[in-house]
């Protein structure tokens, strides 16, 4: 049976899961990292702020990406916060660490992200979804980029 974009239903259904379970983590990840943001101390605080701010500012972007996506594949994106806490990998983390300590928080978060990213291109590609499988691509791509700065900017 196909949903109203052509796409097989079954396999849409175990995709808007794996969406709803992205986009959970994408939501702590949010929180995290805007606590980060605010609450960044020591002599690495001028970049570390403005870091932040760029990462929880794409966070936001991708949270509502990929609600849409949910939406188009016929899927109910979740809304709830005690939804995100339940079913997200990533935990929230109290926002009172300096620095690289922060850092490593936010490098396992992107970790632990692009690890739900493949998944959800694997499965998007066995179901010739290629919208989803798009914007996934183009995910994966950009945090691979941004994990290896963020391990180079460690080896500092």
């Amino acid at each position: 049976m196909k949903n109203k974009i052509g796409l097989n239903q079954e396999k849409v259904q175990e995709l808007s899961e794996k969406l709803n379970d992205l986009l959970a983590n994408y939501q702590l990840f949010y929180q995290n990292v805007r606590g980060f943001h605010w609450n960044i101390k020591g002599e690495k605080f001028f970049e570390l702020h403005i870091k932040f701010e760029e990462f929880y500012d794409d966070a936001v972007l991708k949270v509502d990406e990929i609600a849409e996506r949910i939406l188009t594949l016929g899927g109910t994106p979740l809304h709830r916060m005690e939804d995100y806490l339940e079913i997200s990998t990533i935990k929230s983390i109290k926002s009172d660490n300096i620095g690289k300590e922060a850092v490593g928080y936010v490098i396992d978060n992107f970790s632990t992200l692009i690890q739900k990213e493949r998944v959800i291109l694997d499965l998007s590609d066995q179901a010739d979804d290629e919208g989803t499988n798009s914007l996934m691509s183009d995910y994966i791509s950009q945090t691979e980029k941004t994990l290896w700065m963020l391990n180079a900017y460690m080896r500092s």
